[in-house]
């Protein structure tokens, strides 16, 4: 089974690159975020043609998350509760016995913007909502989390400690979730490499390896047993066929049926 997490920054923008990735990767289940698009303007169609049913939920030009997959989506939670003012951020379905969800953490801007305060407490209501989610069927999140775990996850290193997605108030946060029993599965596998899912369309980033990991996959211990391989995807961070990629690569993770 391969199930993939990708921020595509605008599906309006990307679908035929997006298509593109999953003729060429053709994940099972996928999480997509910042689609910016209203749920009853989701191009199903084009989706459905490639082999894939879609869950939504969605917000006009805005943030806004999606799951793709082979198999029937069960939707179980559109948002997350106590937070719908932070806007469409989270879906969680059943796709056959798995249970899947799919996340566009706040930003926060910076340290200094009221944006800042919002994010941690979406992810202290993130935390207590998964303590009760996680139990039971195998489970996993994926998505675009906005915080750097560790000084490795950034080409700057500890210089970026203290700003932000490098702070102690955000990376405690993720790191409560492990603590609660998610497994960082890029990091399971390779606990001392160097690979970064994000780059600035500025400055030349990607291709001075300018770039940051923020897009994770996260699974309970019985997901992390069955795991075979985790790849961030930086061939689709290229155009492919004159299409524009996403600021994000993909990430997969091919886990054992």
């Amino acid at each position: 089974m391969r199930i993939a997490t990708w921020n595509v920054n605008g599906l309006r923008a990307r679908l035929d690159f997006v298509l593109h990735w999953l003729h060429s990767r053709q994940p099972d289940v996928v999480g997509m975020q910042e689609t910016k698009v209203e749920d009853d303007d989701f191009p199903h169609a084009a989706f459905e043609d490639a082999g894939y049913q879609v869950a939504t939920h969605g917000q006009k030009g805005w943030n806004g998350v999606a799951i793709a997959a082979k198999r029937d989506v069960e939707v179980l939670q559109s948002g997350l509760p106590g937070q719908e003012d932070a806007g469409a951020r989270l879906i969680r379905a059943r796709v056959g016995g798995l249970g899947f969800a799919t996340v566009y953490c706040p930003n926060g801007k910076d340290l200094h913007h009221a944006d800042f305060p919002m994010k941690l407490a979406w992810y202290d209501a993130l935390i207590s909502w998964l303590s009760d989610v996680q139990a039971g069927e195998p489970f996993l999140i994926g998505g675009d989390f906005n915080i750097v775990p560790a000084p490795l996850d950034c080409w700057r290193g500890k210089d970026a400690d203290g700003t932000i997605f490098c702070t102690e108030q955000e990376r405690s946060r993720y790191q409560a979730l492990l603590d609660g029993g998610l497994v960082d599965l890029f990091r399971h596998l390779q606990p001392d490499e160097q690979r970064f899912s994000w780059w600035d369309y500025r400055g030349g980033a990607f291709h001075r390896g300018m770039g940051l990991r923020i897009d994770m996959l996260l699974g309970t211990k019985a997901m992390a047993e069955r795991l075979r391989a985790v790849v961030i995807d930086r061939d689709y961070r290229r155009k492919k066929a004159g299409l524009i990629a996403s600021d994000h690569a993909p990430v997969y993770a091919d886990l054992d049926d």
